[in-house]
C-alpha cells in the first residue's frame, strides 16, 4: 500500500475550491451539515459510517439534532490528505441523497 502524505497548502487552496462548504479549522477539513431533522441527520451519519469503514478512514464528528459537525484529517499522514477530501465528496454525495 502507498503511503499516504500530507496535502501541501497550495494542494489543499486547490482541493478546496472543489468542494461547496467545506472549510480548513484548526488544521482539518470542516462542515457543518444541517437536515430536516434528528433522524434524517442520524441516517445521514449511518450512511457515512459504511462508507468510512469501507476506506478505513474514519471521521471525527458530533450531532447534535439536526447537524452534524465534521473534522476530517489524515493522522497517519499528520495533516490533511487526499483521502479526507475523497471522504468529504462522498460526504457531500450522501448528504444529497
Amino acid at each position: 500500500m502507498a503511503k499516504i502524505t500530507k496535502l501541501t497548502d497550495a494542494e489543499l487552496q486547490q482541493e478546496l475550491h472543489k468542494l461547496n462548504g467545506w472549510s480548513l479549522v484548526n488544521h482539518k477539513l470542516h462542515k457543518t451539515f444541517q437536515f430536516a431533522s434528528f433522524v434524517e441527520a442520524f441516517g445521514f451519519m449511518a450512511k457515512v459510517a459504511l462508507t468510512a469503514e469501507a476506506m478505513n478512514h474514519h471521521p471525527e464528528w458530533c450531532n447534535v439534532y439536526n447537524r452534524v459537525t465534521v473534522d476530517l484529517t489524515t493522522h497517519d499522514a499528520g495533516g490533511i490528505s487526499s483521502r479526507d477530501f475523497e471522504l468529504a465528496a462522498k460526504m457531500d454525495s450522501l448528504a444529497k441523497v
